[in-house]
């Protein structure tokens, strides 16, 4: 691949970076899929990366004109390997870079904000993605799927506080658009479902949808930030528990209409998502 009508995906089998990849691939896009392992993607050239050992890079960036950026997970600092990555890949000839932030964290914000802030100035065609928060957080092993499983509890500390939940579907479909269509966004993208759902409204969805009473457990803000304490760095965990105090406070109370403007259908409901996870499980 030397011709750079490649695009890379950075964290290929994640929860974005695998719709991504199909999204390119069933539009006849030439992919080159990449993370730590190299796994291996049916009709995509998988790579191995790691943000953090710059010996992967070169090979990663061979041939390619378009990259997804999914940042090093769990990292409070994500700009301290990204920033040189964008340096040598805008040096070696990327055109458009395509970043996954969140709507929680603007430009010049904490840890990906500061990626976010400089990526103009590193290539010539970008756009950030801001999702609220995935409707996959409700699945697979994450923390509150555990919980749900486990106990038919849902733990937080945002209150009666809204959030505009999107599905990780709809998020690839943007980027997608993003990455390829002829003119860049060279903006960032704030991303929400069509609606703006407390945690109490989550649950009785999902109460509804399984047939399984779940409920929403109301936590304290050092409650939340001690619990997650107990798994992850104090700094991290005292970081995301401030997100459930910016919800309580209001700041994910919002819809935008960016799903529908960028790939020309509305997004999925937080019922649709629900009703299709417990058919996709028998």
């Amino acid at each position: 691949m030397n011709d750079r009508d490649a695009t890379l995906v950075i964290g290929a089998t994640g929860t974005t970076g695998r719709r991504v990849t199909a999204g390119l691939l069933a539009e006849g896009h030439r992919v080159k899929a990449a993370g730590r392992s190299a796994t291996p993607v049916e009709g995509a050239r998988a790579v191995r990366f790691d943000w953090n050992d710059p010996s992967t890079w070169d090979e990663a960036l061979d041939g390619v004109g378009r990259a997804y950026l999914v940042p090093p997970i769990g990292s409070s600092d994500p700009a301290a390997a990204m920033l040189p990555f964008l340096r040598r890949a805008g040096a070696t000839g990327l055109r458009r870079a395509v970043l996954l932030s969140s709507s929680a964290i603007p430009a010049g914000g904490p840890a990906v904000g500061q990626v976010h802030r400089e990526l103009p100035a590193l290539v010539e065609q970008w756009a950030v993605l801001r999702p609220s928060w995935f409707m996959q957080n409700f699945t697979g092993d994450s923390p509150h799927a555990r919980s749900i499983r486990e106990s038919g509890v849902i733990r937080t500390a945002t209150g009666d506080g809204r959030v505009g939940f999107v599905d990780a579907e709809d998020i690839a479909a943007v980027a997608v658009r993003a990455l390829t269509d002829t003119r860049s966004p060279d903006t960032d993208l704030v991303l929400t479902g069509p609606q703006a759902l407390s945690y109490d409204d989550v649950a009785a969805i999902i109460s509804r949808a399984t047939g399984r009473a779940v409920v929403h457990r109301h936590l304290t803000f050092e409650e939340l930030r001690d619990r997650w304490a107990a798994e992850i760095p104090p700094e991290f965990a005292g970081m995301l528990a401030g997100m459930d105090r910016a919800i309580a406070a209001g700041a994910e109370d919002r819809t935008t209409d960016t799903v529908q403007r960028l790939t020309g259908r509305p997004p999925g409901t937080f019922r649709a998502f629900a009703e299709r996870e417990v058919a996709s499980r028998g």
